[in-house]
């Protein structure tokens, strides 16, 4: 990666200031940690950081708390936590700024969590001070938190002007090889397998990922939106009126490496056990809810064929079953598959797991939105502002 890595740093005796995503789900008081998949992922930095005999700051958003401190959005279950993991005492600050805070840095081998950073408006609002405090805590910076990379805020890119290095942890490092191997340089075949509801939220992805892949297999209720741009009849289904003539001008460009449903999943009325049958026509009064088996059959025969493979968002109404059978299916291809397999978006995610094929897929991303971002060719403020190895050198 041409960005620092903390594996290139001299940690001994130095403070570490490690920018985490801490952002888990909470119980409804903010007691109960109900996944710490985000925490368990941050531990391999964390831990090289700590046998590199560094004194470690972990800095965290949490929940939307606009800018005010509220209890429920605490990051003390989540110190309580890591330090369960880490088999350590884990100190938890009272705030991430301030004369008390500053007090509290951690000597060599030492972690200490800084409380959320968005109990403070200026975090989001990247303010200059409130960063110059940040970078105040300590020697140098690490970026760890793939997940909030796509955000410009204080914690991500403002206190990195402050810091003599910012280098990217290990899940970063991860996030960025794998990404970027599989848009920017890919095995060919490549292939990208895109779900969700809506063309508006993939524009940009589907405009660079058509410059990238050979087969581009759409799913989900924006296949319907492609449907209707070639007179195909989509019945009640979920149609982006506004998109029909984008979607007309994407076909009409590069057609031929979009593949579309050639059967459907259909409903009267979408609620759970409602009557459902597979039709390849859509008669008016039917919505489309899941791609159908001859689809199935279609895509898997280009995925089984693929080198790279790129994966986001699902194939029907994945959270009510039985319309999960086609994202479900299409997980199974993925992970079977001799290919580099990259899949981002928390749908995708857990549809590998109810698969049971999570083993299987060379890289799941952390990061939904920062994900979409980068599949759409777009720069990523945190990654942008860590420090060039080039410029490290010299």
């Amino acid at each position: 990666m041409a960005k620092l890595s903390i594996r290139d740093l001299d940690l001994k005796d130095k403070t570490l200031f490690i920018r985490v995503d801490f952002n888990v789900p909470l119980s409804a008081d903010g007691k109960e940690i109900s996944s710490d998949k985000r925490i368990r992922a941050s531990l391999p930095t964390i831990q090289y950081a700590l046998e590199h005999c560094a004194g470690v700051i972990l800095a965290s958003h949490l929940g939307r708390p606009k800018g005010k401190p509220r209890p429920e959005m605490s990051l003390r279950p989540v110190a309580a936590r890591l330090s369960e993991l880490l088999g350590r005492p884990v100190t938890m600050a009272p705030d991430c700024i301030g004369a008390e805070t500053g007090k509290l840095r951690p000597a060599p081998g030492s972690v200490l969590l800084l409380e959320n950073l968005r109990f403070h408006k200026e975090e989001e609002e990247n303010d200059p001070e409130f960063s110059k405090q940040l970078a105040s805590l300590a020697d140098v910076y690490v970026n760890d938190a793939f997940g909030s990379a796509h955000r410009a805020h204080a914690s991500t890119v403002g206190m990195v002007s402050y810091m003599p290095l910012a280098a990217a942890g290990l899940l970063m490092d991860r996030e960025i090889e794998w990404m970027t191997k599989a848009t920017r340089n890919p095995e060919r075949p490549c292939v990208a397998l895109l779900g969700g509801a809506k063309v508006s939220d993939k524009i940009e992805v589907i405009q660079n990922l058509i410059k990238v892949v050979d087969t581009l297999l759409i799913g989900g209720a924006m296949a319907y939106t492609f449907m209707r741009a070639k007179n195909e009849a989509t019945g009640k289904s979920l149609v982006e009126e506004d998109k029909i003539e984008l979607a007309r001008e994407l076909l009409a460009s590069v057609g031929e490496k979009i593949m579309l449903p050639v059967d459907h999943v259909v409903v009267r009325e979408i609620k759970p056990g409602a009557p459902n049958e597979v039709v390849t026509t859509i008669a008016a009064d039917q919505i489309g809810v899941d791609i159908g088996p001859q689809t199935v059959e279609a895509y898997s025969a280009v995925i089984q064929a693929a080198r790279t493979i790129i994966w986001n968002g699902p194939m029907g109404i994945f959270e009510m079953p039985p319309f999960d059978k086609g994202t479900v299916a299409l997980a199974k291809a993925v992970a079977n598959a001799d290919a580099v397999s990259v899949v981002g978006g928390g749908d995708s995610e857990k549809a590998i797991k109810t698969a049971g094929v999570s083993d299987k897929i060379t890289h799941v991303s952390t990061g939904g939105g920062a994900s979409l971002e980068f599949l759409s060719g777009l720069d990523l403020p945190g990654v942008v502002a860590l420090t060039d190895k080039s410029a490290a050198a010299t």
